[in-house]
């Protein structure tokens, strides 16, 4: 009789956590993960189990087809640092938890530097990121691979690269 109970409560969760999940604001997370919380509100042990391991199972698969996708902090601020430079739209993808911080620079070293027919440079950097220079002041530096860069945020949007002991060189990210 108890195996009967238990298997008409299983049932009634698989139909449950979906109605559950449509409780909470409309895109705030992935209905996998609602489907996952929406579990602790089953006062029954067996019935609760049954639900967090069918709404595990679900989340697993729906991370592993691509649906779900799980960071942590640590790749946050990788992510972020990765796309330092670039004039992005508003994202808040990353902006939940601790209020994010703001990446005032980066430093890295110089792959290469190239110049073009209107005296510019390119830097190719270690992280594989390319700059291009915007104003046009001469710059020397020593273009050896390996040799320290630093860019930092300046005004109105723009960004300074040091490479090495050079002078700053207004900079965009291509």
């Amino acid at each position: 009789m108890r195996f009967i109970s238990l298997v008409a409560t299983i049932g009634a969760i698989a139909a449950a956590p979906p109605a559950l999940a449509q409780t909470s604001p409309q895109g705030a997370r992935p209905e996998a993960l609602d489907r996952l919380v929406a579990c602790r509100q089953i006062a029954a042990s067996e019935a609760r189990l049954a639900c967090y391991d069918g709404a595990v199972a679900q989340f697993d698969t729906a991370q592993q087809q691509g649906d779900v996708v799980v960071v942590d902090r640590a790749q946050v601020r990788e992510a972020r640092r990765q796309l330092f430079g670039f004039q992005l739209p508003s994202v808040t993808l990353f902006d939940q938890g601790e209020k994010p911080e703001t990446l005032e620079a980066i430093e890295t070293t110089l792959v290469r530097g190239s110049q073009s027919g209107d005296n510019r440079w390119t830097f190719t950097l270690a992280d594989e990121s390319v700059w291009r220079q915007v104003d046009s002041e001469r710059v020397t530096f020593r273009n050896r691979e390996g040799e320290p860069v630093r860019i930092r945020r300046a005004a109105l949007g723009s960004f300074l690269m040091t490479v090495g002991n050079s002078r700053a060189v207004r900079v965009r990210r291509q």
